[in-house]
């Protein structure tokens, strides 16, 4: 499928699944990120914006550009944004949670512990509302654990979890050239493509680094492995490195509990 028709299936496929849920608005969490920001763009042309709310939720290592990032996105798709930050609730946790996690709430622990704090948040909203919470998670991601239980993974349907990666980001340059044939703002802010992915749980923190492989590698090889049915050895010969392979394929193995968690996404045929 081309890009267009890829963004296409995932509008279709969210206005499908809110309407036959009984919902007429959602709403999203908006991190400044690529992820979020091309969901916000696909629920605004399934449901128009009046019936799409985002949520910003900075943190302790949240960068400014991240959240000017978000408000320029809310401000060209023309949807109501509220912010609720999460750095009082995480300190809270970090208090209480210290003696029991070993003296100090740090690393994974306290990185997801964050994403958690952004999910109670999105949900209360969603409780407070009945507004429908959509999940921002993508196919890279979920092949390699890359998000958190009960945290990021939440949401009651997820828009562009058929998509790898570096086709996101395709779709996503899609839909802006589309604004601009059309002489309407550029729905998803330049930086957005620009900067690293990072989900911003620590300082300096690289999605590609925690990953140990880029996303086009990385998508290469999920793509031949699941969607082309290539084991181990046909994935080398066709020349993917031996060692990224092994690597990535263990991981892929050892996340189906976390997959098996996620919620639904549209059912099109991206891949062939």
């Amino acid at each position: 499928m081309e890009p267009g028709d890829k963004y296409a299936a995932c509008v279709d496929a969210t206005r499908a699944f809110v309407e036959d849920a009984g919902f007429t608005d959602v709403v999203i969490g908006l991190s400044g990120g690529m992820d979020s920001s091309l969901v916000a763009a696909v629920a605004v042309d399934a449901l128009g914006a009046s019936h799409v709310h985002g949520v910003m939720m900075p943190g302790p290592y949240s960068s400014e550009s991240s959240v000017d990032d978000a408000e320029a996105l809310a401000a060209a798709l023309g949807i109501e944004v509220v912010t609720v930050p999460i750095c009082e609730p995480f300190e809270a946790f970090e208090s209480v949670l210290a003696r029991a996690c070993g003296g100090e709430l740090e690393g994974l622990a306290a990185e997801n512990t964050q994403a958690r704090c952004r999910m109670t948040v999105v949900m209360a909203l969603s409780n407070a509302h009945g507004w429908l919470m959509l999940n921002t998670g993508n196919k890279s991601e979920s092949y390699m654990g890359y998000s958190t239980l009960y945290g990021d993974m939440a949401g009651a349907f997820a828009p562009i979890g058929g998509l790898y990666k570096t086709d996101v980001y395709a779709v996503a340059r899609w839909r802006n050239r589309r604004a601009a044939e059309e002489g309407a703002a550029l729905p998803i802010p330049v930086n957005v493509f620009v900067k690293p992915p990072s989900a911003e749980l620590a300082p300096g923190q690289s999605d590609e680094e925690g990953l140990g492989i880029g996303y086009a590698e990385l998508d290469a090889i999920l793509e031949d492995a699941f969607e082309r049915g290539m084991d181990a050895a046909a994935l080398v010969a066709a020349g993917h490195d031996a060692a990224q392979v092994e690597r990535v394929l263990a991981r892929a193995a050892s996340y189906a509990y976390k997959r098996a968690l996620e919620p639904p996404f549209p059912d099109a045929p991206f891949y062939g």
